[in-house]
């Protein structure tokens, strides 16, 4: 199986990095997603991921201030990245060994898609008999 035939592809939650993290915090709630994309500056840039493990640590666990604090400050930058051409197995192997639940689908530098944890599951999952 092909990551491109179980990532998440459409409505990709993406954030600007210049976002206030009480912006990013209620597109999350919105989009009833658990992490944002965090958009390239410039074509060459790299993209990020921010995850409510990010804003707890910054924000909760370390007292920052949530009006102070822009998505760039507190995302993962660059984010793990993979090809929607390279097998699944792979790609848990990265998200095993590297202790992440989500992987940014990258083609030509750009975004195609996003594979989570329980993306590879229920692609699994749909295989049962």
């Amino acid at each position: 199986m092909l990551v491109k035939q179980i990532m998440k592809s459409e409505n990709l939650a993406i954030v600007s990095p210049l976002s206030p993290i009480r912006d990013a915090l209620k597109k999350m709630k919105e989009m009833k997603v658990k992490s944002l994309i965090v958009d390239k500056i410039r074509p060459s840039d790299a993209y990020g991921l921010l995850t409510y493990k990010n804003i707890l640590f910054s924000i909760v666990a370390n007292d920052g201030d949530i009006d102070l604090l822009r998505v760039y400050d507190i995302c993962s930058k660059p984010a793990y990245q993979i090809s929607e051409e390279l097998d699944v197995k792979y790609a848990v192997q990265l998200m095993v060994k590297s202790n992440v639940k989500r992987l940014l689908v990258i083609d030509n530098n750009e975004i195609e898609g996003i594979l989570t944890m329980t993306d590879v599951m229920e692609g699994y999952m749909k295989n049962i008999n």
